[in-house]
């Protein structure tokens, strides 16, 4: 009779632990204001994915969360949350590390790259702003211009053509001399 109450006594608290497990909140966050959320329901969408601490079924995104949420320090790392100021922030695992000085240089690469073309770009812009303004001057000269057609020819520039010419090249030179 002993062994039948406890074993109704454990089959009854295993059925009310088995129904009080769903209640427990599956979502946690860090909210805006750096406090801890707990939800059944997924996190508002202006919530970061590494704000998110631990997600439906159990799965933890960092091992700074599942320090968080046992609210113990990681080995070689400070208790401190996501919002705490950066002197007290958490010593990377050397892996961690080697991913941020690789992002870090990759972030380098980019800069320089686009330095590069940039200085690239106002190069162009200056060797045509020179050549415009060659020709500009060559233009308003009024010396006789000639020029080869297609079929190798020599042609006097008329002086419609000379206009249309010196029109381009006063509209090169106002786009790319400017500094």
């Amino acid at each position: 009779m002993k062994k039948q109450s406890r074993l109704i006594r454990f089959l009854l608290a295993s059925a009310t632990f088995a129904v009080a497990v769903p209640a427990i909140a599956q979502w946690q966050w860090i909210d805006k204001d750096g406090r801890k959320v707990f939800s059944d329901q997924a996190p508002p969408a202006d919530i970061k994915d590494k704000e998110i601490l631990k997600r439906p079924g159990g799965r933890v995104a960092t091992p700074l969360a599942v320090a968080a949420l046992a609210g113990a320090a990681l080995p070689g790392a400070s208790a401190a949350l996501p919002s705490a100021s950066a002197a007290s922030a958490p010593k990377l695992p050397a892996k961690e590390t080697d991913l941020e000085a690789r992002k870090k240089q990759s972030e380098k690469d980019e800069a320089l790259l686009k330095k590069s073309e940039q200085d690239k770009q106002a190069k162009i812009r200056q060797e045509n702003c020179d050549r415009a303004r060659v020709a500009l001057v060559t233009l308003q000269s009024g010396i006789r211009i000639a020029t080869v057609n297609t079929a190798g020819e020599r042609e006097v520039m008329s002086d419609t053509k000379r206009v249309e010419e010196t029109k381009r090249a006063k509209d090169t030179t106002d786009n790319d001399c400017k500094k």
